[in-house]
């Protein structure tokens, strides 16, 4: 048998965490206003619309806001449709 050279492996770069330990929840940049809509969303009575201006968002593109309510209505169990136009973005339950 040939002797092997062991061949040291460099540093780490990175920490090694234990991953229970982690939050492995979500809570992107749009969280805040997201929460904020759902609550809004589970008291309003099926039928009325929330009308969310644009301009009031902080900047976050129509996809963005649409994508991020739907995934917290869905957290939530509800049931949501949206409609956007030039200056206002609508949510809705379609269920109770």
């Amino acid at each position: 048998m040939a002797k092997e050279k062991l061949i040291p492996s460099p540093p780490a770069k990175y920490r090694v965490v234990d991953s229970s330990l982690l939050d492995k929840g979500r809570r992107g940049k749009h969280y805040d206003l997201m929460q904020g809509v759902v609550k809004e969303l589970k008291g309003a009575p099926v039928g009325s619309a929330l009308e969310i201006p644009l301009e009031d968002v902080g900047g976050i593109g129509l996809a963005n806001l649409r994508s991020a309510i739907h995934r917290g209505a869905t957290a939530e169990g509800l049931e949501i449709q949206t409609l956007a136009d030039k200056k206002n973005f609508y949510v809705w339950k379609t269920r109770a």
